[in-house]
């Protein structure tokens, strides 16, 4: 079975092993996981935070990665205002971005969970309220969180992703990583009639000889 490392990304962190092309250099993954041979299945952005998805299986990898698969990621969601129903209808239907239309997500208003405090805090005005959601899309484009909240008129405060897959953050600290297992069905199997999908044949048993 191939190794899935889960990791609790704080915010600030940039979700790759090395950083280039800057002057100071900035926190990256690799100060906080030591492992080899482990790379991140998607992205998360560096003002987002919670759970990132790390596996040494290339085929693990693209599976969660690629929309294609359309993997369920699902979001807890600080925004500025407090959504209606007809907001909250707009994310279930789906909303029109400047890069096309999203895919209906999941949407609902939930309480404020229990967090580990945000470093820097999360800045607030004081004339505006704020409310929580639980988003899940099946897509993932670049900020599309953000650029959807903000489409409906709540721009979001703050980001969290709770569960990736069957994945799910449940308990882990901010800069901490446990190890798991992938689940059967997200395991690219190989397929037992080769790598062209072609049954081999089997060999003919050669004549009996005639009698003479």
């Amino acid at each position: 079975m191939p190794s899935v490392i889960l990791f609790n990304k704080p915010f600030g962190l940039l979700p790759q092993f090395t950083d280039r092309g800057t002057p100071t250099p900035r926190a990256t993954l690799s100060d906080f996981i030591d492992l080899p041979g482990v790379y991140p299945a998607g992205r998360l952005d560096r003002d987002s935070e919670g759970l990132m998805v790390l596996t040494d299986d290339g085929g693990l990898q693209a599976r969660i990665a690629d929309p294609r698969h359309k993997i369920a990621k699902s979001y807890w969601v600080q925004v500025e205002g407090v959504p209606d129903g007809a907001a909250l209808a707009r994310l279930r239907q789906g909303i029109d971005l400047n890069d096309g239309p999203t895919r209906p997500a999941q949407a609902r208003l939930i309480d404020a969970p229990a967090l580990w405090p945000r470093d820097p805090p999360v800045r607030f005005r004081k004339s505006v309220p704020d409310r929580w959601l639980e988003l899940t899309l099946r897509e993932g484009r670049n900020r599309q969180v953000r650029r959807m909240t903000a489409a409906i008129g709540h721009p979001t405060l703050r980001l969290i992703r709770v569960r990736v897959g069957p994945w799910e953050l449940d308990g882990l600290e901010p800069g901490h990583w446990r190890a798991t297992e992938a689940p059967a069905e997200l395991t690219p199997q190989r397929d037992p009639r080769g790598p062209a999908g072609v049954q081999p044949r089997t060999p003919k048993p050669a004549p009996l000889p005639r009698r003479r």
